[in-house]
């Protein structure tokens, strides 16, 4: 009797869809991420930590250097963010070399309004120093991923990110933004029963453990564990935390009034420069019993050591972002018209207009990008197809794009008009002179006043100069076929002489083979 061939995690993976799809029909569906079978084999338990060949020779001022490149303003945070990362990946390096050495991780806690910068200024540090970065979503995670996603998703999605390099995702960096969702206020509508599990979750990562690459709610994973049980495979893929930095983000809304009461202050008198601004200013002042009190656990806040509070956007911050930062939204745009052979220019003025809408949206640097595209839509709709090579953006094209945009197609087809009337006024008066009729062709006038509108010349001028003595060729041409009317194309304009000479040459050739 022929052996029973024994399915793999895949197929048992699609009899069970099949079956639930039967059982329940098609409003319930299984998930399930892909697991590659050859995973079990690349990873032994005798890897290794090779922090000591971990290539990291930065300084702070090195990392802050990097990052004033990017990001505009937020120097305490950028400071407090370069100072942790340089400790935590030389304190890896240590801790790899001496097995009794004390090490403590410097995971970090950015606090600020949105747009400010905060995940920027990680992705910035992660793409300097080379490591795998991975952002995620705090509000997306549950106590027991049934729900919403388990937090052990965020390492293997380290994993992911190192393109299946475990050692290289031993050192990376996670980002988790909107952390303040998981506080467990009371009274606050926030989430409480699961938040305080999800926290609890989160500590295990940040302080140090091993996590199975292999899902534990993912059916296919437990299959592959089952089958390499089953076949003696006793290879492991696991990847310990501890030399990963965990960077906490989120805008902590009322934070500052928790603060205020601890201090005995009452908010108002902080509003001498605007909500934000007092916002900061305490927000600065935060205590681990702030943090506490806006529901976050002891040991959750205690594993966030190093804590910064990032400055809110002023509307001359966000003009120094369009015009120095090196991630500037203005280089975007600049390619997108110029991919159209457009080339735009951007006046200091309409930087600053555009800066000042966007501040009015205080939504930060985000809102850079909304204000160009209300700017710019009907722009880039309407001047790729208009002929024209370059437009500069003016304060009133901002403040009016609409009215502003129809003004400039309108002078566009009006100065065309007056052109192609002076190239008719050029044939008139030739014909007149030479009783020669030179018929430009509309490849020729529309490449002239193309570039007639780029250079600035006058047009009458450039005819006159470029068909000096064209006369006396054509006047031969004229006697030998008793023509009166002459095309002219385009590629008179490159080089006049040898064009008119090729016209003469081509006759007396075409002349030649027929008389033989």
């Amino acid at each position: 009797m022929p052996d029973k061939k024994t399915p793999n995690p895949e197929d048992v993976q699609k009899e069970f869809e099949d079956f639930v799809q039967q059982r329940f029909g098609a409003s319930v569906q299984v998930f399930s991420p892909k697991f590659d079978q050859n995973d079990s084999e690349n990873v032994s338990d005798e890897a290794e930590l090779k922090a000591e060949d971990f290539d990291f020779d930065y300084r702070p001022k090195d990392i802050k250097s990097h990052l004033d490149q990017f990001v505009i303003k937020q120097d305490e945070a950028k400071k407090a963010l370069a100072i942790a990362v340089c400790d935590h990946y030389n304190h890896a390096k240590i801790a790899a070399s001496e097995d009794d050495y004390d090490y403590s991780k410097q995971n970090v806690l950015l606090l600020g309004p949105t747009g400010v910068g905060k995940t920027y200024l990680v992705k910035k540090v992660a793409d300097l120093i080379g490591v795998p970065f991975v952002k995620a979503d705090a509000t997306r995670f549950s106590e027991t991923g049934y729900v919403g996603a388990n937090v052990d998703d965020i390492i293997r999605d380290l994993v992911a990110q190192a393109d299946g390099d475990i050692e290289k995702a031993k050192f990376g960096i996670v980002y988790l933004d909107e952390a303040d969702k998981i506080a467990t206020r009371s009274g606050g509508g926030n989430r409480d029963v699961n938040s305080r599990g999800v926290q609890f979750g989160l500590l295990r990562l940040m302080e140090e453990c091993d996590v199975d690459l292999k899902s534990g709610n993912d059916m296919q994973s437990q299959m592959q564990a089952l089958m390499d049980m089953q076949s003696g495979n006793k290879k492991s893929s696991k990847i310990n935390t501890r030399h990963i930095l965990f960077i906490v983000s989120g805008a902590f809304s009322g934070l500052d009034e928790i603060i205020s009461k601890r201090l005995h202050q009452n908010p108002v008198g902080f509003h001498r420069n605007g909500p934000e601004a007092s916002s900061y200013a305490l927000a600065s002042q935060a205590s681990t019993e702030d943090f506490i009190d806006y529901g976050y656990e002891a040991e959750f806040i205690g594993r966030l050591p190093i804590r910064v509070s990032c400055e809110p956007l002023e509307a001359k911050d966000l003009e120094e972002i369009l015009s120095c930062s090196k991630g500037s939204i203005i280089k975007q745009y600049k390619k997108a018209f110029a991919s159209y052979g457009i080339k735009l220019e951007i006046q200091d003025d309409a930087i600053a207009a555009i800066a000042q809408k966007a501040a009015s949206e205080r939504t930060g640097a985000r809102a850079l990008m909304t204000v160009c595209e209300q700017v710019l839509r009907h722009y880039k709709f309407e001047l790729p197809s208009s002929g024209i090579e370059q437009f500069t953006l003016t304060a009133s094209m901002v403040n009016d794009p609409k009215t502003e945009l129809s003004m400039l197609l309108n002078s566009i087809t009006a100065m065309d008009a007056e052109e192609h009337a002076e190239i008719d006024e050029f044939e008139r008066k030739f014909f007149e002179e030479h009783k020669i009729k030179l018929a430009l062709s509309s490849d020729f006038r529309s490449r002239l006043v193309k570039e007639n509108q780029s250079s600035g010349a006058d047009v009458t001028a450039f005819l006159n100069k470029t068909f000096t003595g064209y006369e006396h060729g054509l006047l031969l041409l004229k006697q030998a076929l008793g023509k009166k009317v002459f095309q002219i194309d385009a590629a008179a304009l490159d080089d006049p002489k040898s064009y008119l000479e090729k016209l003469v040459v081509n006759h007396y050739e075409n002349q030649s083979t027929a008389n033989t």
